[in-house]
């Protein structure tokens, strides 16, 4: 049995999400205060994934998970990059508010070699999830056949892989073209230390196939990138994140898009500000409250949280890390007090209560003696003035590992962000959020919101949509983007948590900029909002798949 044309769980908007919480001049309040850490379980070892991500120095970094329905029974299924050994794609099986179970789907078509990351998103615009698979010597377009079955589609769309070492990925629709825009973010040429350029595939003249890709030169060894709106202005361009260890004149780029046109750099001459990083990966989030997207960027040693100046029209950032606590550059537990190396960023509410929190993976790239050998992941808890503290040791989630991709995900369907996390040489990480209670009694800590959004094709998955829950006085904001992190994307609900409040107002301003009608949703559940239509529809999941 196929599911074209169920879509439930595959409407739902994105990865690498960008969110805010902002002022709004909605009459009342509501008693929202920021929540403790939540109780993580580990449920790995019983899950039924046996999966790692391995290889040499070829695949030092890298290791993602992509995260999606490919079954249209609306939960999560995981795509893992395996590096050396094939990748591995696990069908979730797991019980609505129960422990964390998947069963393998293996294909030819899906275990491939040399994988490093996935992406999902619907290219074609069918309903049903396809998904980029990034690779060292040439990236794979699957399309969704319904069931988590998929076929080889570069040929179907004139899809060039190229033969680059890829780590970054992301996608935007530009002005009516039926096809998206890829840009994929490219390392070290293979078999070499110089950085390699990364590559900018836009829609043929046809409609329906690709193009040449477009070289983005110059590189400097890209390993996240992301399209956003980051100027909230309805124009996106594409932010690079590049590893400073290999070169020399290098630095953080942004690309100016703009439809039918050759992308260029901005410069210093436009406001750009030159910033040097050992760039990881990159996570979007408004932490400030002015409705523009803050960048987090994962780093060796110290992370940084930009910032656009006040007032600024172009691109001129600055650096909020320290303030907002979320530098996290050395371990802060286990005694080892040389810098972290961090990976995978993600924002996510992990205990509902409608105050932001932040998930940062860690490990040594290998053997590095100059930075921390005992490197734990950070979860940073948001607080009620946008600062951020320390969560993950009384969450219970340390682990001394090698990790890399990640992704926070709602994959028991319960209204509780879990954890997926992608280590080097051993089985992946599992997460089972249980809130205020424990492995055989989860309680949630406050109330919550998953909503999809579905427009006509092209573009059904509202990509490059803002999506705004106002919660009496305050208003929660989220850009819908497909890329960001490390090698790591998602197409899932769109979480919110409510804290204590019972129902929410939503508006959704779609990616051509037009805004549709606030709506009254009632808390706790899962909703879909189309495009022109004035009532959400909710979808409520079977107890067992």
């Amino acid at each position: 049995m196929t599911h074209r044309g169920r879509l439930h769980f595959g409407i739902a908007a994105i990865v690498a999400m960008s969110g805010a919480i902002t002022a709004c001049s909605s009459a009342g309040s509501t008693a929202t205060t920021p929540s403790g850490v939540p109780h993580f379980v580990d449920d790995a070892p019983t899950s039924g994934i046996d999966h790692a991500y391995t290889g040499g120095s070829d695949y030092f970094v890298g290791g993602g998970v992509g995260t999606f329905d490919c079954n249209g029974d609306g939960r999560p299924d995981l795509f893992l990059a395996g590096g050396a050994q094939p990748a591995a794609l696990y069908r979730n099986v797991s019980t609505v508010g129960g422990p964390l179970r998947f069963e393998r789907v293996a294909s030819p078509v899906t275990d491939l070699t040399a994988v490093t990351g996935a992406y999902p998103i619907d290219i074609d615009s069918d309903g049903i999830i396809d998904l980029v698979v990034l690779r060292r010597g040439g990236n794979v377009v699957l399309r969704g056949l319904g069931d988590c079955r998929f076929e080889a589609a570069n040929d179907r769309l004139a899809f060039d892989g190229g033969k680059g070492w890829t780590i970054g990925f992301s996608a935007t629709w530009e002005g009516a073209n039926s096809l998206p825009t890829l840009a994929f973010g490219n390392y070290l040429a293979p078999d070499t230390y110089d950085c390699d350029t990364s590559r900018l595939v836009r829609p043929a003249a046809d409609g329906t196939t690709y193009a040449t890709p477009t070289v983005l030169a110059p590189g400097y060894c890209a390993l996240s990138i992301l399209f956003s709106d980051w100027s909230r202005t309805g124009h996106r361009d594409l932010r690079v994140s590049n590893d400073r260890n290999y070169y020399i004149d290098g630095q953080e780029q942004l690309w100016k898009l703009t439809p039918d046109v050759e992308p260029r750099l901005y410069t210093e001459a436009d406001g750009w500000r030159r910033l040097l990083v050992w760039g990881m990966g990159i996570a979007s989030q408004d932490v400030t409250g002015d409705g523009i997207p803050e960048v987090f960027l994962t780093s060796q040693g110290d992370n940084k949280l930009q910032t656009l100046d006040a007032g600024a029209s172009s691109p001129a950032y600055h650096d909020i890390a320290l303030q907002r606590g979320v530098t996290a550059q050395r371990p802060f537990v286990g005694g080892d007090v040389l810098p972290s190396t961090a990976w995978h960023p993600e924002f996510g509410d992990v205990n509902n209560d409608g105050f932001i929190d932040l998930f940062v993976t860690k490990g040594n790239v290998d053997a590095q003696v100059d930075t921390s050998a005992r490197d734990p992941s950070n979860l940073l808890i948001g607080k009620a003035d946008g600062t951020f503290a320390e969560g993950a040791q009384a969450a219970g989630i340390v682990r001394f590992d090698k990790s890399r991709g990640a992704a926070v995900v709602d994959l028991n369907m319960d209204g509780q962000l879990d954890l997926v996390v992608v280590d080097r040489d051993q089985n992946i990480q599992l997460w089972r959020n249980a809130g205020s209670g424990d492995a055989g009694h989860p309680v949630a800590m406050g109330h919550w919101l998953s909503l999809a959004l579905r427009e006509a094709a092209p573009n059904v998955n509202a990509i490059g949509a803002w999506l705004e829950v106002k919660i009496g006085d305050r208003t929660i904001t989220r850009e819908v983007t497909v890329g960001g992190g490390h090698a790591s994307g998602e197409l899932v609900w769109l979480h919110t948590g409510l804290g204590t409040a019972t129902e929410a107002q939503v508006r959704v301003q779609w990616p051509d900029g037009e805004k549709g009608e606030w709506m009254t949703v009632q808390a706790d559940q899962f909703v879909t909002l189309t495009r022109g239509v004035s009532t959400p529809a909710p979808w409520t999941p079977t107890s067992t798949p």
